[in-house]
This record gives C-alpha cells, sequence and structure tokens, in this order.
C-alpha cells in the first residue's frame, strides 16, 4: 500500500517539530511542494493558520537562536542569522538590546576558552583579533578583550 504524499500542513508541522521555523523560512521550504491543484494562496492560509494557533512565532524563533548561537557568536552575526530568517525589525531591535548587553563577557568566553592567554606578540594579537571579529564581536569589544582592558569587570 502506497502512503499519500505529506500535506503542506503536514510538511510544515513536520518542520516545526524538529526545530522553531520562520514564516519566510516555511514559506522557502513548502513552496517547491505546492501541486497544481493548490496554489501560493493555500499555502498562505496554511501559514496563517499555524500563525494562528502559535506554532509559528518570531519571538521564539528569535529566542531559539539567541539561546544556540549568541555563546560562539557576536551580535553582528547573530542579527545577521536572525535577518536571514526573515524575522520582524520589532523582533531584530529586541534581539539587539539583548545581545548588546552581554557582548563583553560573551566575546571573554570565546576569548578565553580559544587562547587563554595574552598575545605576546603582535602576529598572535591580529590572529586573535581577527578571531573574534570573525565570530561577530564589534572592533570595540574585541579590542578590549584581546588588550585585557577592564579585566574582571563585565
Amino acid at each position: 500500500m502506497a502512503t499519500q504524499p505529506l500535506s503542506l500542513k503536514g510538511r510544515a508541522l513536520r518542520h516545526l517539530a524538529a526545530r522553531e521555523h520562520s514564516r519566510a523560512e516555511l514559506l522557502a521550504k513548502l513552496a517547491p511542494h505546492v501541486i497544481p491543484p493548490d496554489d501560493d494562496a493555500t499555502l498562505a492560509r496554511v501559514l496563517d493558520e499555524l500563525t494562528a494557533k502559535g506554532f509559528i512565532s518570531e519571538a521564539r524563533v528569535a529566542q531559539s537562536v539567541l539561546h544556540r548561537r549568541a555563546g560562539r557568536l557576536g551580535a553582528a552575526r547573530v542579527l545577521q542569522e536572525l535577518r536571514a530568517k526573515g524575522l520582524s525589525g520589532e523582533v531584530l531591535e529586541d534581539a539587539a538590546e539583548q545581545l548588546r548587553g552581554t557582548e563583553l563577557a560573551r566575546a571573554r568566553e570565546v576569548w578565553r576558552r580559544k587562547f587563554g592567554v595574552p598575545p605576546q606578540e603582535a602576529a598572535e594579537r591580529a590572529r586573535q583579533m581577527r578571531f573574534l571579529a570573525g565570530r561577530g564581536f564589534s572592533g570595540d569589544v574585541v579590542r578590549r578583550v584581546v588588550s585585557g582592558a577592564d579585566d574582571g569587570i563585565d
């Protein structure tokens, strides 16, 4: 006995069961599965229904990304990920506010796990700074962490 292909709603729920998804992410993932009797309005209706029932929540998506990624990445990289997920400006502002308050402490922890000792020469200092900048930490925070400025004050 052959199984029927999943409906758009079934596919959406399967994606949501794995992790939080934004509406834009689900739209991109489900669009290839819209078959001729259906249309884009059907997909929009499914997403509207899931949003109304609380299955799709931008705030939960943002909190999920912050929880998973903020410990290893700077504000710029985390916000870039949130923008790529198609989140609204208000949600992005709230996330940016949360990230700004802890960026120095998070950068120090990332630096401590990777290096642990202050650089002794300019090349090593540059390497440590590039590492932190590549992780999305701001220039000011990178300089403070690598130079050891304000050590012990968070």
